[in-house]
């Protein structure tokens, strides 16, 4: 399938899968940071997590996802998007879970900004578990790219 893309459709699907690896090693990566950050709050180190944070924000994770979004988009309207395609239904659903992976995104970078201010709410273990979030969302979007269940 190449549409209007045309030769350089399997360019922009490589580095589309590309940015995603990217940006999904810093999801992998920052609630980790958040948690340390959490846990040093009131101590000297606390100053070193939230720097950490902003490099990775600014280096990999903002970055990455607007690419991801960009190349993403491309792609979905070069395989009929907006042309009122059919059997596109997993296309509906992985765009919702990237949208959700979005706001999950923007939650974590709200999140840092917390803890910047020596705000952190939220418990450990709990925190913990919230940074598994982006590891199901990749299960699931991965499943809906590949196997293309509806």
């Amino acid at each position: 399938m190449t549409g209007w893309l045309g030769m350089a459709y399997l360019w922009v699907k490589a580095f589309h899968i590309i940015f995603v690896i990217f940006w999904m090693a810093g999801l992998f990566l920052f609630p980790r940071y958040l948690v340390h950050h959490q846990e040093a709050l009131g101590t000297p180190e606390a100053l070193a997590w939230e720097k950490r944070e902003a490099l990775l924000r600014r280096m990999i994770l903002s970055p990455s996802m607007i690419v991801v979004w960009l190349l993403g988009i491309a792609l979905a309207l070069n395989v009929g998007l907006t042309d009122g395609q059919p059997g596109l239904g997993w296309l509906h659903a992985k765009l919702l879970l990237v949208l959700l992976l979005s706001g999950y995104h923007g939650w974590a970078v709200g999140y840092s900004k917390k803890l910047a201010k020596g705000q952190g709410s939220i418990a450990p273990r709990r925190l913990r578990l919230i940074g598994e979030v982006p590891a199901f969302a990749v299960v699931l979007i991965v499943i809906l790219a590949v196997v293309k269940p509806f």
